[in-house]
């Protein structure tokens, strides 16, 4: 005689009476962004940037050349310089990143609007790098019976870099167990049409607060190193097209929304035009009100929060500027959580 199982069944399933119980029939919906320190000490943060660092999708550099200059210089110098500037921006009332709070935040919004869609559905969160790791989700949301996964990358354009090493961490976990759940990974959504009105109706709705008019707009991407490009890497095309379907929908030329890339690393040629160096030239060029947007970020985080709108502000009013704005990213808002549940709902079609 055969009997239903007792825990997490919702397909139905049914074994024989002495079989034990087994969650199964679940699919969860994994939301994976960058990384963050566990806190901004020098060996939390020397910890974050090895792991970061050493990654041969981030830093493709030969071994030969970038493990002296890694483990000699740069994880003994960097550790306290990021350190500080992490701690300008610690969320000091939970004692953690603001990447870490938002993504949490991001993944139970997700997991309440989803509710109604299926009993089946669980929803959780991990980091690329640092806590909670990928592995460690995976397991859990196996535990909870989860025999189908959908990997959500919170990346709106792809690269080697960002989206396929999150894949890679995934694989990496899959291949140590016996029981894998089926794998999905929702695509990049740079040109989606959801996407592109919820960023420009949100860019629209935090210039209207500005007590000035910004005579000049940057669309500021996070950059890589132009040799990824000439490699085949699509980053820079996805970003080049989303900046451009945000212009077209806020009927602004090229003079006045303008695309560039930030957070260069070393002395190897970036992705150009350079964030930093168009901020400060367009300030020595009279120019007095400048506002800055981050679309390929869906939260707000260190290069977002101290890099534009503490750096660059700087940068800008040092060289004669005046009012500066860094447009805060979608992060869990009602337009941010209606892209990725956009995104999710789109790609789970088939399995609810």
């Amino acid at each position: 005689m055969n009997a239903p199982i007792v825990q997490g069944d919702l397909r139905a399933v049914r074994l024989p009476t002495d079989h034990p119980p087994v969650k199964v029939g679940r699919i969860g919906v994994l939301l994976v962004n960058l990384g963050t320190p566990d806190a901004t000490d020098y060996w939390s943060m020397r910890r974050y940037l090895k792991e970061f660092l050493s990654d041969r999708r981030v830093i493709e550099t030969p071994r030969l050349i970038w493990w002296p200059l890694l483990n000699g210089i740069i994880l003994t110098t960097r550790p306290g310089r990021k350190g500080k500037d992490y701690a300008s921006i610690w969320n000091k009332e939970r004692d953690e990143s603001p990447l870490r709070t938002i993504t949490r935040l991001q993944s139970e919004k997700l997991a309440a609007s989803l509710a109604s869609a299926s009993p089946k559905l669980v929803v959780d969160w991990a980091m690329r790098y640092g806590n909670p790791s990928i592995a460690s989700r995976i397991e859990a949301l196996q535990n909870e019976g989860c025999d189908r996964l959908l990997l959500v990358p919170l990346y709106p354009q792809y690269a080697a870099a960002t989206s396929a090493t999150v894949c890679d961490k995934a694989f990496d976990a899959l291949k140590t167990m016996r029981w894998q759940p089926v794998l999905r990974v929702a695509p990049p959504w740079a040109d989606d049409p959801v996407y592109i009105e919820a960023v420009t109706s949100s860019m629209k709705r935090e210039i209207a607060k500005l007590g000035f008019e910004p005579e000049v707009i940057l669309a500021s991407f996070h950059g890589v190193p132009q040799s990824y490009l000439a490699k085949g890497d699509p980053y820079h095309c996805q970003c080049q097209k989303t900046a451009r379907l945000m212009r077209e929908a806020l009927g602004l030329d090229e003079r006045r929304f303008r695309i560039t890339f930030q957070s260069r690393f070393g002395p190897e040629e970036w992705l150009q035009p350079y964030t930093d160096k168009t901020v400060e030239a367009l300030a020595k060029q009279g120019v007095k009100s400048l506002a800055v947007v981050t679309p390929g970020f869906s939260a707000d985080c260190l290069e977002t929060l101290e890099e534009i709108a503490g750096e660059n502000a700087e940068i800008f009013r040092h060289n004669g500027g005046e009012n500066f704005a860094a447009i805060p990213c979608l992060n869990d808002t009602d337009d941010g959580m209606r892209v990725i549940e956009h995104v999710v709902r789109r790609e789970l079609m088939g399995w609810i």
